[in-house]
């Protein structure tokens, strides 16, 4: 049977839906099923730019400060640089307590210990097989001590990590000077200490040498593989890397401009240049990020007629490493009972305080916080200015693509006082930022330069004159792709000697951070980053 169409009542013609009209209903269907697919997904992050650290330097940076312990045999013999004749029987830290160290580095911030196993002299602080020149030679113990051993325990418990240090040049070695029979003699020292003392966070090595000593080649891209192979979680320090690198200076600071961007064949180990290894390099291929050692006290032993520098001076010496995107890596050396001097921990204690009580009130987190734009529109959570008020590097601001202003709005809603600014980078997805500057909200309704600055990376620490005002913006200048920041924080540090900037008055301002001189406000004041 054949079935026949219906006739349409007004023509009487046979009724028939157009062909062209169907397409257009599927085509419309189709695109808003297609749109809806896609806005159930969410928008990729953008790509990183190399390079981009490892896993292990993003832990290495995360714990910020490590306190380095220089401790031997230098430590009762009242010098720096061991001759590696001294008697090692004198070696006998009575009240030794390595409970003692771990404790007070952790309970002041520190979250890695790193030991001087042999320094230059070649006083070994484990029982090693390769010499008698060691704790088993001492009177410490009758020689069977191991502070390694005692100092590894004590830092697995108190959930803190290990490094080690162990000095290329040795001055008690008899092979030192012979370079196969050295290499392979360090190599073996290296062996034992990364097969027997559970997990190592950190080898730490130089090029120190005094004039005038013997000529010595190290193999250095084997002994880097080494550690690599017999310990992959830990990174090594050295003036070039691999992983961390040398400041370029022993005061503890780094440069106003600190990339971690670097090219480790510009360097050599031992023969560094201080400006380039303190600044890095924008067009640099390799990711090396800095590392500041610097001691509490003015020599790197321990020595009774020294004192300890000021919490203050640790204050400031945080700002000019961590806050320059570098590690602090804090000498604290233990005295000749084996113990961490009061005189130190009082200072130690006085520091820890002070960064509590400034870092401990993020006053941008009440703020209303806004974006010139968001990746993927400004409703878009997962990108938006609310990010930077997470602490963390994970979570960030993301701007649209293809803009040429990135700026990041802080509305207090009532007047504020703050003199220090904090920037952080999601470092895993490169450094970006090349310059930036803070502008508040003066009484005019003018917007107003307090400070500016160069890099970011990890982290950024600015300190400026006082400002009184409601309204603060972050504004990104240049960077070398789409700017990202992970976390934002405004704060009030009353320690540190800093000038005053309010809606009625400015101040002008040394690099040291010292006042110079305060008018009443005519013009716009000019910081630069200290």
């Amino acid at each position: 049977m054949i079935k026949k169409t219906a006739p349409d009542h007004q023509t009487g013609k046979p009724f028939r839906q157009p062909i062209i009209l169907t397409i257009i209903i599927y085509y419309l269907t189709s695109q808003t099923s297609l749109s809806l697919l896609l806005s159930s997904h969410p928008t990729p992050p953008p790509i990183p730019i190399l390079p981009i650290p490892t896993s292990q330097q993003i832990s290495w940076q995360l714990t910020e400060m490590a306190m380095f312990l220089h401790f031997g045999t230098n430590t009762f013999t009242d010098s720096e640089w061991g001759t590696g004749h001294v008697d090692p029987s004198l070696f006998n830290p009575t009240s030794f307590n390595a409970s003692q160290w771990v404790n007070v580095a952790k309970n002041n911030g520190f979250s890695r210990v790193i030991l001087t196993v042999k320094h230059h002299d070649g006083f070994c602080l484990w029982p090693s097989e390769y010499t008698d020149y060691s704790v088993k030679s001492s009177s410490w113990r009758n020689g069977t001590g191991d502070v390694l051993k005692e100092l590894t325990e004590a830092a697995k418990s108190a959930g803190l990590q290990l490094g080690v240090y162990l000095s290329p040049w040795d001055r008690h070695e008899p092979t030192y000077g012979e370079t196969l029979e050295y290499n392979e003699y360090y190599m073996g020292q290296m062996t034992e200490l990364l097969t027997r003392y559970g997990e190592i966070r950190e080898v730490w090595l130089d090029g120190a040498k005094g004039e005038k000593e013997k000529d010595m080649e190290y193999f250095f891209d084997d002994w880097f593989s080494l550690i690599h192979q017999l310990q992959p979680g830990a990174v090594i320090f050295s003036d070039d890397g691999p992983d961390t690198r040398w400041v370029g200076d022993e005061s503890g600071v780094a440069g106003t401009t600190c990339w971690s961007l670097f090219n480790r064949s510009a360097i050599k180990i031992g023969d560094t240049n201080p400006k380039y290894s303190g600044e890095g390099d924008p067009l640099g291929h390799d990711w090396v990020p800095a590392e500041c050692d610097v001691s509490i006290r003015p020599g790197w032993f321990w020595h009774a007629s020294q004192v300890p520098k000021s919490a203050i001076t640790l204050l400031d010496l945080y700002y000019k490493s961590v806050g320059r995107n570098c590690l602090l890596l804090l000498n604290v050396p233990p005295n000749s009972s084996g113990l961490i001097s009061h005189e130190d921990i009082r200072v130690l204690e006085e520091f820890s305080e002070i960064r509590k009580s400034i870092f401990s009130n993020n006053l941008a987190k009440g703020a209303l916080i806004s974006a010139s734009s968001v990746r993927d529109g400004p409703n878009n959570s997962r990108y938006g200015p609310d990010n930077v008020l997470e602490e963390g590097i994970y979570l960030y601001w993301a701007p649209s693509k293809a803009q040429s202003k990135w700026v990041l709005n802080l509305d207090f809603e009532e007047v504020v006082s703050f003199n220090v600014l904090l920037v952080q980078e999601p470092i895993h997805m490169g450094q970006r930022i090349i310059e930036f500057h803070v502008d508040f909200l003066n009484l005019e309704g003018d917007w107003e330069e307090v400070v500016n600055g160069t890099t970011v990376g990890y982290k950024r620490l600015l300190r400026f004159g006082k400002v009184e005002s409601s309204k603060l913006r972050v504004v990104i200048d240049k960077c070398r792709a789409d700017p990202l920041i992970s976390y934002l924080g405004i704060y009030e540090d009353p320690f540190s000697i800093l000038g005053h900037v309010s809606n009625s008055s400015s101040a002008s301002i040394s690099k040291d951070g010292k006042l110079l001189q305060q008018s009443m406000y005519h013009n716009s004041p000019r910081f630069s980053s200290f």
